[in-house]
């Protein structure tokens, strides 16, 4: 259960930073805006909560483990908001960013 509470978070968290940085991105490059700007900085705010409720406690493991799920989750909004087509390389990568998740956050640990 805690593995997928912890799963949990890490989409949440994705979708809260990659979506911030998204809704920048158009506010200030497709120029829709202050508001896009403004609710990108919120969503960005609320990510940096959500990072919080992960159940392990090592700062450094979480945003290090993170950034395979960014990786991931950059090609897969880009796909559904943008309409890019990741390669073959794209997704090989991706791939291997989530492998590196799962030992990361999941692989057991002693003492």
């Amino acid at each position: 259960m805690l593995t997928l509470r912890s799963l949990a978070l890490f989409v949440l968290a994705a979708v809260l930073e990659i979506g911030g940085a998204w809704l920048i991105w158009q506010g200030v490059r497709e120029h829709r805006g202050i508001g896009w700007m403004g609710a990108g900085v919120v969503a960005l705010g609320l990510y940096g909560f959500v990072a919080t409720r992960q159940p392990d406690a090592e700062f450094g493991r979480i945003l290090a483990a993170y950034g395979g799920v960014f990786v991931a989750g950059s090609l897969l909004w880009g796909m559904v908001a943008d309409g890019y087509r990741p390669d073959r390389f794209d997704i090989t990568g991706a791939v291997i960013c989530l492998v590196g998740v799962g030992v990361i956050m999941y692989a057991p640990r002693g003492g």
